[in-house]
């Protein structure tokens, strides 16, 4: 009997039916990588509060939305979570107080982000992060559906007069615990998912980071400090990468309603098309992809 075969019906021995050649590998590869990566009830403490108290200004309020790496699964303590490090940061670049609220939730979808938004409007933000897609994939939401969702939680924020910046899914397929050939598969729907995500936050108003590469290369080489326990999710190194590339968009979005920007100083800026623009983003981690005009403009805002 084919390799393949024999696993597959080995999968599905004890779940009464028969499961056969490439489907069945994959299933019996999903369920061995959710117990090699496993789960906790543990959150970590909220981060919520006003950071740089001492600056001079009214507080810049900031609302962060998405799953777990919006979270910050896995750490134990405040301030080594995404939000956080969004208001440290902000604060430093800005130079004044950041009022943070996060309403993120750990394991959530697209889908969700209805009900943080309708929570987090409460706050009145100036602006939102959102950091959303890698549990898409894994709960295989079809990308159209994601996609949409998102284009409309972007829209209803920037009618709420919010600048929003989103980090795109991050590519799935250089997390360790899962095998192959999942991993090729989690690999191809994510960068697609990224891809189509930018597109529609684009459309929809918002700027598009491009995160793929924060479980790229660069988690791939240094994988003993880029992961967390699980080796899954990132470590508290991992997630000061991520906040990394996404407060340069935010401040640079909010500098950009203020006059006080100037493209100059960005990195470099190109006007494309929209497609062309959400290609680059998915190939080249750090990317932010904003609308300008008919076109798209393409900043590098993270490492070469």
């Amino acid at each position: 009997m084919p390799v393949i075969k024999k696993a597959a019906l080995q999968a599905a021995a004890g779940g009464g039916a028969v499961l056969t050649g490439y489907q069945g590998v994959l299933i019996t590869q999903a369920l061995i990588a959710k117990r090699a990566i496993g789960m906790t009830d543990e959150r970590p403490p909220r981060a919520e509060g006003v950071y740089g108290d001492d600056l001079p200004g009214a507080p810049l309020r900031v609302l962060v939305l998405g799953d777990s790496a919006a979270v910050g699964y896995g750490m134990h303590t405040a301030d080594a979570t995404p939000p956080a490090m969004v208001g440290i940061g902000l604060a430093h670049v800005l130079d004044r107080p950041i009022d943070v609220r996060s309403e993120a939730v750990v394991g959530a979808t697209t889908a969700d982000l209805r009900e943080q938004i309708d929570a987090g409007l409460e706050h009145e933000p100036d602006l939102v992060m959102i950091v959303i897609g890698a549990n898409d994939v894994t709960h295989r939401m079809p990308s159209y559906v994601s996609t949409r969702l998102l284009g409309a939680a972007v829209t209803r924020l920037v009618a709420a007069d919010a600048l929003v910046v989103v980090g795109t899914c991050p590519d799935l397929g250089s997390v360790e615990p899962i095998p192959q050939p999942l991993r090729y598969l989690a690999r191809r729907k994510s960068r697609a998912l990224a891809r189509r995500q930018t597109i529609a936050v684009v459309r929809a108003g918002g700027r598009a980071v491009s995160l793929g590469g924060l479980l790229g290369d660069l988690f791939a080489e240094r994988s003993d400090i880029m992961f967390g326990e699980d080796r899954f999710h990132p470590s508290e190194t991992g997630y000061a990468n991520m906040v990394s590339v996404l407060v340069p968009s935010m401040a640079a979005a909010w500098r950009e309603r203020n006059r006080d920007f100037a493209v100059a100083h960005s990195g470099g800026a190109g006007s494309v098309s929209l497609t062309e623009a959400a290609e680059r983003a998915g190939r080249r981690p750090g990317t932010e992809v904003s609308r300008q005009g008919r076109w798209a403009r393409v900043l590098r805002r993270g490492r070469d």
